[in-house]
């Protein structure tokens, strides 16, 4: 087991060293940020003392490792547009987009799950068609899409809920119900296949046959054999947290850390850019340790595995 957690962890690191490779090199070849900082009118003595007081007079392989060597001080680097520390200006939006993403994992969770036991023991009949239906429609629905048109019928409209901003419960509605819509639809159709491959298994049919009550069926030997792929859609959807706000803070105006990610791209503030991106790839890493420790939890078959492989 320690072996294998070593394993893992050797992994996570490599995949987030790469994860930083790709962003430094992607951002440093998109365009100058001294041209966009200072605008082409500036003197070319100013772009160029702004080049150099940020290092990007030099080398990329000596930016490179300088931001290697600083990272692994706990030095992500600092804001091109306010000389801030970049992870303090990135850990000031969390709180905002942990407001609007836990309500939504959590809405996921509750309306995906339930949707996809319940197709899944109506199989075939008319409320499994109605639910897969919707279930479609709502992962196919591109999220600024269900965004804009839950503001316009909801906040311009009917004037119930306001289109955009922070502050209160009202304002957190539309955004956290246009997050879990998506995301729900997803786990409905992988908990529907799910249920409908484990109620087909022989142990299935041979505990109906002794009598169990279908209730106790479904929740003591369906529902955990089906847990596994359902674990693997959470942990995605759990790494993908942060990610997955970007659209909707800007399409609701919430001051998260999606909002700072396309703001500090298209300023080119390197730092903080590459800042948001190690915490999502952090959070992904993350998550996927946690969806494999946990197939160990509910599968003992997986810690034989492990303990063999171990051995």
């Amino acid at each position: 087991m320690l072996r294998y957690l070593a394993t893992r962890l050797l992994r996570a690191l490599l995949t987030i060293l790469a994860v930083s490779t790709f962003a430094f090199a992607i951002l440093n070849l998109s365009g100058d940020p001294a041209l966009l900082i200072m605008s082409v009118d500036a003197p070319p003595e100013a772009i160029e003392a702004f080049r150099k007081s940020w290092g990007l007079d030099r080398p990329m392989w000596v930016q490179y490792l300088h931001f290697l060597d600083n990272a692994l001080h706990g030095d992500l680097g600092r804001s091109m547009r306010d000389g801030r520390d970049a992870f303090t200006v990135v850990w000031e939006r969390v709180p905002a987009t942990l407001a609007l993403t836990l309500p939504a994992f959590a809405l996921k969770i509750g309306i995906g799950v339930s949707a996809g036991i319940f197709a899944a023991l109506h199989r075939n009949a008319f409320a499994d068609r109605m639910t897969m239906t919707l279930s479609v429609a709502g992962y196919t629905m591109p999220s600024f899409v269900l965004g804009l048109v839950l503001a316009l019928v909801f906040a311009v409209n009917l004037g119930w809920l306001p289109s955009g901003g922070y502050g209160t419960v009202q304002h957190a509605i539309l955004p956290v119900i246009t997050l879990s819509l998506a995301g729900a639809a997803v786990l409905a159709r992988f908990t529907r296949s799910a249920m409908i491959e484990v109620l087909g298994q022989p142990y299935i049919r041979a505990a109906t046959a002794k009598g169990l009550p279908w209730r106790r069926v479904v929740t003591g030997h369906a529902l955990p054999n089906a847990a596994i792929p359902t674990v693997t859609v959470i942990g995605f959807m759990i790494g993908g947290l942060i990610a997955g706000a970007v659209v909707v803070e800007s399409v609701f105006s919430w001051p998260g850390v999606g909002r700072l990610l396309v703001v500090a791209v298209a300023n080119r503030d390197l730092a903080v850019v590459q800042s948001i991106l190690l915490l999502i790839a952090s959070c992904m890493v993350v998550a996927n340790l946690l969806v494999d420790l946990t197939y160990g939890w509910i599968d003992p078959r997986v810690r034989t595995h492990r303990a063999a492989g171990a051995g």
